[in-house]
């Protein structure tokens, strides 16, 4: 028996909209975290990231010596091996350059200044890619043809030569004695000049599809301007892609940092990042001292492979071709 009667004129009940699970619900309950728990080398990457990082930005509390203070360097003890081998002294782990500085110190305070251009380069061609990207896909025409000719023309440039010229550029114009704040925003820029172009390109290409569907449609029709419709309705639905190209590009932001460093147009000897410690130590390879640039080089390659194996797993996890 049901609860009310047609012929009577009662109206069945309006069933009340389900309430929408939670994004942090959503997330328990969908398959990336329990994909993401099966794969060991991504837990292993995910841990090796962010010891790293952790150990990173903890330098000033856990190291030795602050290797950025030449008041701390002491030439008695320099080049001392590591602490393993006979003439090695505590507290110096991994031994110490010619200059007295605790390569420990060094490898710690230079993964984290590695760390930071990294990201804020990352962060610089993000916003830059994903406004062009969504400029070029959602206005068309004119705009979308001049933001892809001139993306297309940089991709046939090793983005290493890109950062180059920018440095070179800028150096020309404002002087080669800048301080450490300008020079760190000078590689930033570099950097963010060299790596927008995939974003770009990818957005443009979700903008494209995403334009055409009803929700868009829909907020055009209320009057909201285009920029109001990009920024809060079409690039909420864009941004997966964003992430997985930002997280594979923060390691070859790092790598570029360090190539940029090693090749001398960097950051300066007296506040070193991982490239500059390398460039440094390996003057010293062949006289016997190589914990100098051992060191820097082996926490660079690891820090980049447990990135690179993150991106690739959430570039797997993330492509429905493969779900």
């Amino acid at each position: 028996m049901s609860g009310y009667d047609l012929d009577a004129g009662d109206a069945p009940p309006v069933p009340l909209p389900e309430a929408k699970p939670s994004r942090l619900a959503r997330w328990r309950e969908s398959d990336l975290l329990a994909n993401f728990l099966r794969s060991k080398t991504a837990v292993a990457a995910l841990v090796a990231t962010v010891l790293m990082v952790g150990l990173a930005f903890a330098s000033p509390w856990i190291a030795p010596q602050n290797p950025y203070d030449p008041a701390q360097l002491d030439l008695i003890n320099s080049n001392l091996p590591p602490i393993w081998q006979a003439d090695g002294q505590a507290p110096y782990y991994l031994g110490t350059d010619d200059q007295g500085r605790d390569v420990l110190s060094a490898v710690l305070y230079g993964l984290r200044l590695s760390l930071i251009v990294g990201v804020l380069g990352v962060v610089t061609s993000g916003i830059l890619g994903i406004a062009l990207g969504l400029i070029a896909g959602y206005a068309g025409g004119f705009l979308d043809t001049l933001i892809m000719r001139v993306a297309d023309v940089q991709l046939t440039f090793p983005a290493i030569l890109i950062a180059l010229v920018v440095d070179g550029v800028a150096k020309a114009s404002f002087g080669s004695a800048l301080d450490v704040g300008p020079l760190i925003g000078l590689i930033v820029v570099s950097i963010g000049l060299s790596f927008w172009v995939q974003y770009a390109r990818t957005v443009r290409s979700s903008v494209m599809v995403e334009k055409g569907k009803d929700y868009v449609q829909a907020a055009r029709l209320i009057g909201l301007s285009p920029p109001v419709i990009m920024v809060r309705h079409v690039l909420p639905n864009v941004t997966g892609p964003v992430f997985v190209i930002a997280t594979i590009n923060l390691a070859l932001a790092i790598i570029t940092e360090a190539t940029l460093s090693f090749l001398g147009t960097g950051l300066p000897e007296t506040m070193p990042s991982l490239g500059t410690l390398i460039r440094t130590g390996n003057r010293f390879l062949f006289s016997g001292e190589w914990w100098i640039v051992a060191f820097p080089g082996l926490a660079l390659a690891g820090l980049v492979i447990a990135i690179n194996l993150l991106g690739d797993w959430l570039r797997d996890a993330l492509n429905p071709k493969l779900q």
